[in-house]
């Protein structure tokens, strides 16, 4: 015999598929007891109607049923399917690139060929580093979605290749089972598993390897990009904006300050050479700043030799005490 807290939920959603003889429950509602409360066990007229549970004493009723209170009326089971309904295949769209400066218009067009409509295409500029990807979380609702709606089709998440997924292999084998439990598909364009994905057999054996694959190359395009950027920075290289203030632009200033003007009357005759800014005059924040760093290199040096020479003024005046030492013990 079953235990009773040992009986799946599964178990409750396959006799709620039947009404109950004893208290009338209709399909996908739980037995009421004569109270007229959510009954603790299933009777036995209902649960007798699923072959595995036939021979059980008792199934239980779930939580999520809330035994013992109140009873009301569950959610009617969908109508069963008629095998002669034609089916047809609804595919959801996937776009991703990492960064702003990237193109998404190659992954669109692609998911355009597949006669997906727009409003069926989800597309985001984001890292796959980034844990909640909104677009992507609501390509995954949308396609659940039609699938509970439209059980008699077949529900295709696309996506150009997998990496616009993740490049994480724990993180893109768990998708693939979400998708597979939810009884949607998984469709490449490119790449080595172009077309649609197989969760069984040989096919979640290619994924797997493929992930871990898309895990390996981020790596090594990561080890690579900090061995440049490593390289660069001991060649004096380093990454990042050109600054606002040339040095050109700072000894314009320097020159015209030593003369009586105020940085207010020189801001509007400097001009931003190269950058987003070209032609434009830099703010007089980005002015002080560099002053105020050029001050710190030139303050620098000059604390420097003031140590020096206070060292140097220190041993001559101990030299001094050790010197009529000297000539006292003469």
């Amino acid at each position: 015999m079953t235990d009773p807290q040992t009986a799946l939920v599964s178990d409750a959603d396959d006799v709620e598929r039947h009404p109950c003889p004893r208290c009338n429950a209709a399909p996908g509602s739980p037995c009421r007891s004569r109270s007229g409360a959510v009954a603790g066990t299933y009777h036995t007229g209902r649960f007798t109607k699923v072959p595995r549970l036939a021979k059980l004493l008792r199934v239980p009723t779930p939580a999520d049923r809330n035994p013992g209170q109140p009873w009301r009326p569950g959610t009617p089971v969908p109508a069963p399917i008629d095998p002669d309904t034609p089916s047809a295949d609804i595919r959801i769209g996937y776009a991703r690139c990492s960064t702003l400066t990237q193109e998404l218009q190659t992954q669109l067009d692609a998911l355009a060929a597949k006669n997906i409509p727009r409003d069926k295409i989800f597309a985001e500029k984001i890292s796959t580093r980034v844990r909640v990807r909104p677009k992507f979380e609501a390509a995954l609702a949308a396609a659940r979605e039609i699938k509970a709606h439209a059980p008699h089709c077949r529900v295709i998440f696309t996506v150009y290749e997998m990496k616009r997924l993740g490049r994480d292999a724990a993180e893109l084998t768990a998708l693939a089972d979400h998708l597979a439990a939810h009884g949607l598909v998984l469709e490449m364009l490119a790449g080595p598993l172009a077309g649609i994905y197989d969760p069984t057999g040989h096919g979640r054996l290619l994924f797997a390897f493929f992930a871990a694959m898309a895990e390996t190359e981020r790596e090594n395009i990561r080890e690579s990009t900090l061995e440049g950027l490593d390289t660069a920075a001991r060649k004096g290289k380093h990454g990042g904006r050109p600054p606002v203030i040339t040095d050109d632009m700072l000894h314009t200033v320097l020159r015209r300050r030593s003369n009586g003007e105020t940085v207010e009357e020189i801001q509007p005759d400097l001009i931003i050479p190269t950058g987003k800014r070209k032609g434009q005059s830099p703010s007089l924040s980005s002015i002080y700043r560099a002053l105020a760093e050029h001050e710190k290199r030139q303050a620098y040096p000059e604390a420097v030799t003031a140590a020096h020479a206070d060292f140097a003024a220190r041993q001559r005046v101990g030299s001094i005490p050790d010197q009529m030492a000297g000539s006292m013990s003469a």
